[in-house]
């Protein structure tokens, strides 16, 4: 195995992410770094009292969490699950497993996050009641080699033949 395929963690930055005053959270791409195709793994931190993505589904990838330290709410479909170090929870695609971390402690949460790392990839937000559709890099991948990336009211519909010469 090349030496490019192995990272320590400490040795990478840390991203920010941030949106109001409930959204917040730090990661650190580890699979990305590692030259990673199709898994991605990410280490993330939570601080208390925040949110980590808004509610989403994926429609292609799957993702998992596994608990390193900390304790939160997985708010998982329609249910509320304490989240503590050394859970483990699995997000198939679909409506079932909605999903978006809280972390309800009083110390950071840290978590890796794994995904796989299809595109194309459907996001479905449903608190917001929307849709994110990405081609040309997964959720998570490489912004610069995203062909399409659109967010948009799940109420947004025209017929198929809407702008189609008769």
């Amino acid at each position: 195995m090349s030496s490019s395929h192995l990272v320590h963690a400490e040795d990478l930055p840390w991203t920010e992410v941030a949106h109001g005053t409930r959204v917040a959270l730090k990661r650190k791409q580890l699979g990305a770094a590692a030259h990673g195709r199709k898994l991605g793994c990410s280490l993330v931190e939570l601080p208390p009292g925040r949110r980590s993505w808004p509610l989403h589904y994926h429609l292609a990838n799957e993702e998992a969490l596994y608990f390193l330290a900390g304790v939160g709410t997985l708010r998982l479909g329609s249910e509320e699950v304490p989240v503590r170090e050394g859970d483990y929870v699995a997000l198939p695609p679909g409506a079932g497993t909605a999903h978006q971390l809280i972390n309800s402690g009083a110390e950071p949460l840290r978590y890796l996050c794994f995904s796989t790392m299809e595109e194309p990839d459907v996001l479905v937000y449903p608190d917001s009641k929307k849709v994110g559709i990405m081609a040309g890099a997964a959720p998570g991948g490489d912004k610069a080699s995203r062909t399409l990336h659109v967010n948009l009211p799940l109420a947004a519909s025209v017929d198929y033949w809407d702008g189609e010469e008769p």
